[in-house]
Formats: structure tokens, sequence, C-alpha cells
């Protein structure tokens, strides 16, 4: 009995990736992005701020630029205030140079 179950979960899973999806637990389904209030709440949940793909820390005098962000372009997407595509978004990157509240 043991084994037939487990050969029907084997074949839903191999189904499942056949057809273009995935069979995850609840707990592991991406989080939804959001818009934070300010850097000290993105920094939270992205302690050395996030940034869209291909983007490189500005810095000023001798500062070493930040490299150990998060890329997320569609979180960068929703905390960039450029736009304003998304409800509650605000300006984070301020020096618009594709991370939002870098911080080492």
């Amino acid at each position: 009995m043991m084994m037939i179950k487990r050969a029907l979960v084997g074949m839903a899973a191999a189904s499942a990736l056949l057809a273009g999806t995935a069979v995850l637990p609840a707990d592991a389904a991406p989080k939804k992005p959001k818009s934070y209030k300010n850097c000290t709440a993105l920094n939270k949940d992205y302690p050395h701020g996030v940034a869209k793909k291909g983007a490189k820390d500005k810095v000023k005098g001798k500062s070493k630029p930040v490299k150990n962000f998060k890329v997320s372009t569609i979180v960068y997407q929703y905390n960039d205030g450029k736009a304003k595509k998304y409800k509650g978004e605000k300006d984070l990157d301020r020096d618009n140079d594709g991370v939002a509240c870098e911080k080492r």
C-alpha cells in the first residue's frame, strides 16, 4: 500500500513539472512584494537593501560600494517611487542608482 502511495505521489509531481507547475507546500509560496513606508522598515526584511537586476551602488568619496544587497527587480519596483505604479509606493532610492536603502 505504501509503495502505491509513493508511486502516485511521484507521478503527480512529475506530471506537475511536465505541465509547468510546481507542487509546493503552502508555507513555501513566494511572498507578494510590498511597498515599505521607509528604509528602516525595508531593512528589517532586506538588511542591505534591495536592487533591480544589474544595479550597482553609487558612492561618493572613499566609501566602498555595497554589494551584498538582495537583487529583486519586482521588490525594487515596489519601492523606487519613480512612476508610482503601486499603492503606497515611496521613493526609497533617492540617489537613483538602482539600489533602494543600501546599507553595510
